[in-house]
């Protein structure tokens, strides 16, 4: 999918405009306050705003984008060139790109007695769940769900138990044998729908390095709650800490460190099918407390936050063109300076159809950004993670995202899923996890061909010394100059003293010829003018190291990237 932007146009359907007034008008709370954060955008200070629940599907409304601040500071990670946010004008065009599935898939499938349930149905996947790379064990850690084996004696629904693996390149996995259940790698055997397993990089307390937001069941109501456990090492969990209320399965959790806020991703049907509400705490376990079964608009602390929008992925599949796409989960993190969200959408058909006809349901990933934390911008709408609905294959239906992914392993980024082969034994069973790659800020580039192109940033500060880029010019060059704040050339770094970057590299120094480092600039207000010849364009960062980490977020960790989930330089 390519994009030519030369300035930045939103546009915007009636519809999205009725929401922003909406959000704009909306009441403001006794003693709130505006909030600024560290891209410059302010939050209002009715937040998290309140949309109406529209009757189709509708794009969410990104205010962030119609009122971009006037300077923008970028001394927090990598700038992505995922959206205009960031540039004042360019005449080259946008191409979105997907990750590779992993020729080897599956990397993880059952084949333990125990991941099969009583009735013999394999599982072995993560359903959200996490794989995560703990840097103070240089091990990549995956929590799945799987059968139970002889914990299982239902057999009349679906139940499916927590378990572990481990690994050294995050490809070939180690089941351990634990002592949770004797001989197994079993580490929490309560019947669970998803869950959220999340390695808490920066938490003080030891003991509850690692959360697990588990939604259960089992209760006298048969009712699914989140119970929230933790452990100091992700084997060996707490009794339940917190716990919800009355909730729906497929509900998740992700913690957004730009605000330092828990967010519980609430599934929630609607007229228009499934949907998500939105609940953010300080605390997990008061936000775990509060979560419960809302339509929205009457709850003080969980919101209406989005449903399918407008072209949503639609099955291609003729004789279920009749069924409208919905959203049957989503999951996010940080990564360097903004939020990937990731998408499982629903298109059908529904179980007692996939039940009959032996098929799985076709959930697809697609991805999504975010500025704010709330507002999702999904400028491409194409499968991120899509099924292959030939003979055998291990993703045939149902995938499904995992909390933790992206991993960075040196220049490339390491996504999860969870996929479903198609069988006759049991519809909604032979589960295994897969392995998907992309360069690192990959998501989208900027290109030019042979013929110049350039990118204006809009006015930037910044506190670092040392400008970085993440480009592929090894057919062609890149060039920059960088402009005060009237817009004139800087002494020193002009187009013609810049030193041509010709290679591909997903952290390239710029340099000028008498000029390593943007000296004395820091604090001020400048522009950067890049320019272009055969060559795309993914991010841009300003260091404070001549290494040049750029104190982003590092979402899921990586080998040899600091503990603190932070792009910034080891001791």
């Amino acid at each position: 999918m390519k994009k030519k932007i030369k300035t930045p146009v939103i546009l915007v359907g009636a519809i999205a405009v009725f929401l922003t007034l909406a959000y704009c008008c909306a009441p403001t709370p006794d003693g709130a306050k505006e909030t600024t954060l560290c891209n410059g955008i302010i939050l209002p200070k009715e937040w998290p705003p309140r949309y109406p629940v529209p009757n189709k599907p509708t794009d969410m409304p990104v205010p962030y984008l119609e009122n971009i601040p006037d300077i923008i500071p970028v001394s927090l990670g990598r700038q992505l060139f995922i959206d205009d946010f960031l540039i004042e004008e360019t005449d080259l065009i946008r191409t979105f790109h997907s990750p590779h599935y992993y020729k080897g898939n599956p990397v993880l499938g059952p084949d333990k007695p125990w991941e099969y349930t009583a009735s013999g149905y394999p599982y072995a996947a993560p359903f959200s769940d996490g794989v995560w790379y703990d840097e103070k064990d240089r091990k990549f850690k995956m929590w799945y769900s799987t059968g139970g084996g002889k914990l299982n004696q239902k057999t009349d629904r679906f139940n499916v138990v927590t378990a572990f693996a481990i690994s050294d390149d995050g490809i070939h996995w180690e089941k351990p044998v634990l002592d949770i259940v004797s001989g197994t790698n079993l580490v929490d055997i309560r019947f669970r729908d998803s869950n959220t397993v999340w390695l808490d990089k920066n938490e003080p307390d030891s003991t509850k390095r690692y959360k697990l937001f588990n939604v259960e069941i089992g209760w006298p109501d048969d009712r699914w709650r989140f119970v929230l456990k933790y452990s100091s090492d992700g084997i060996h969990w707490s009794e339940g800490v917190a716990q919800s209320g009355d909730i729906y399965d497929r509900s998740t959790v992700f913690y957004n460190p730009f605000r330092d806020k828990w967010v519980f991703s609430l599934r929630v049907r609607y007229d228009i099918g499934r949907c998500r509400n939105y609940l953010e705490n300080d605390d997990p376990e008061i936000g775990a407390s509060l979560a419960h079964r809302t339509w929205g608009a009457i709850d003080k602390n969980i919101v209406y936050w989005f449903g399918p929008w407008e072209k949503e992925l639609t099955n291609p599949n003729p004789e279920y063109c009749d069924i409208k796409p919905q959203i049957y989960n989503h999951d996010a993190i940080a990564y360097e300076s903004l939020m990937l969200g990731f998408f499982s959408v629903w298109q059908g058909p529904e179980n007692e159809t996939c039940e009959k006809l032996s098929i799985q349901k076709r959930n697809e990933v697609a991805i999504g950004f975010s500025r704010d934390g709330f507002h999702w911008h999904r400028p491409d709408m194409n499968r991120f993670f899509p099924v292959d609905e030939t003979k055998g294959a291990w993703n045939f239906g149902n995938i499904q995202s995992v909390c933790g992914a992206p991993i960075i392993v040196f220049d490339s980024l390491y996504f999860y899923m969870s996929g479903r082969k198609q069988n006759t034994v049991f519809w909604d069973s032979f589960s295994s996890t897969g392995l998907a790659t992309l360069r690192r800020d990959g998501f989208a580039s900027l290109d030019a061909g042979q013929h110049e192109g350039t990118l204006l940033t809009r006015k930037l500060k910044f506190d670092g010394e040392f400008l970085f880029v993440n480009a592929d010019a090894s057919n062609g060059q890149l060039l920059a100059e960088v402009l005060n704040e009237k817009g004139q050339i800087i002494d020193g770094y002009s187009k013609d003293q810049c030193l041509p970057v010709k290679v591909n590299g997903t952290k390239l120094a710029i340099e000028w010829k008498n000029m390593k480092k943007l000296e004395n600039l820091s604090g001020k207000t400048i522009q950067i003018r890049f320019y272009l010849k055969n060559t795309a364009f993914y991010s841009f960062w300003i260091s404070k190291y001549s290494t040049g980490e750029s104190s982003g977020y590092t979402a899921g960790g990586g080998p040899n990237l600091h503990p603190s989930g932070k792009d910034i330089p080891l001791l």
